[in-house]
């Protein structure tokens, strides 16, 4: 059984307008995406920048109201749930933001910061508490002792460790990862990286794992579904988007992540000037008259492009 499963998801917003602001149309940040993970695999949402990856994040964890759609939680519809009825999930999903630096109270030291969901959730004593949070600064790498620091007396690096004990703190079944490592230098990226994939095996975790980095998500993920304007233009394995992906808007994704050898940046070049010209050319088998995307349909049981 899948630990999620996301149906026909939609978060719409309204756009108003004349004198008794009425609701003329509407913003489809996320416009009916579909997907599903399996306990203990990583899935990644990939797209460009205003795409709906994040919106499709946080309208999973509790953050964004949804339009319409299902998002089954082992068997449960958290999109018809109150928020009281939703408080028994809040504790298995948890969330990782993009920035560090405005992800943590300033006024918070690290024992209140990773002490606050366990006050949420569990009744422990302040012996139990401590012990903890100790136990979870240490399993990200940071001493003890740094637990009555507060976040600016940390590099970017250590503040989304920080993050991601806090996440860890109620043992959650899924963590939601947006962007974790875009606003860290490309050193510190690769140990957090690493360090994520350890505690996925320690803590028997399940990712959703949002980036607008191929090159990343190529390094984490199992499946991955590729977005556009709130919908999916290609979903499948890793090595079925890599090496046979079949949207032009894939393909233009992949040929711009940089080529780092340098005998081969002139044959990048001339395979990004012939998906242009694809994307040009072609451009009505991938895109309707409205410039909306054609519904998914299955290439193999595992790889799906949305294409006339």
């Amino acid at each position: 059984m899948s630990l999620l499963k996301v149906n026909d998801l939609k978060v719409h917003y309204p756009i108003r307008g004349g004198f008794f602001r009425k609701v003329v149309d509407h913003v489809r940040a996320v416009d009916g995406i579909s997907f599903e993970l399996q306990p203990g695999e990583t899935y990644g949402l990939v797209g460009e920048s205003g795409c709906g990856k994040t919106t499709s994040g946080r309208a999973i964890i509790g953050l964004n109201d949804v339009t319409a759609g299902q998002m089954m939680f082992e068997g449960k519809d958290l999109a018809q749930m109150g928020r009281i009825e939703r408080r028994k999930y809040t504790k298995d999903i948890q969330m990782i933001f993009q920035d560090p630096y405005s992800s943590l109270n300033g006024r918070k030291n690290i024992l209140n910061t990773i002490a606050e969901p366990l006050r949420n959730f569990e009744r422990l004593s302040a012996k139990e508490e401590l012990v903890r949070v100790q136990e979870l600064v240490e399993r990200v790498g940071l001493t003890p002792e740094s637990i009555y620091k507060y976040p600016h007396q940390f590099s970017g690096g250590q503040r989304q460790r920080i993050g991601i004990a806090r996440a860890l703190a109620l043992k959650p079944k899924l963590i939601i990862a947006d962007e974790p490592v875009s606003a860290l230098d490309v050193s510190v990226q690769a140990q957090v990286l690493n360090f994520m994939q350890e505690i996925q095996e320690d803590f028997d975790l399940t990712y959703l794992f949002i980036s607008h980095d191929l090159g990343i998500i190529q390094h984490m993920c199992d499946r991955i579904g590729i977005m556009y304007r709130g919908r999916f233009v290609e979903e499948g394995t890793a090595d079925e988007i890599y090496k046979n992906a079949q949207h032009v808007y894939t393909k233009r994704l992949i040929a711009a992540i940089p080529e780092m050898n340098p005998e081969k940046r002139f044959e990048k070049m001339h395979l990004r000037q012939a998906i242009n010209q694809e994307y040009q050319t072609e451009y009505n088998n991938y895109f309707d008259n409205d410039g909306r995307m054609y519904d998914l349909k299955k290439l193999s049981d595992t790889h799906s492009v949305a294409m006339q």
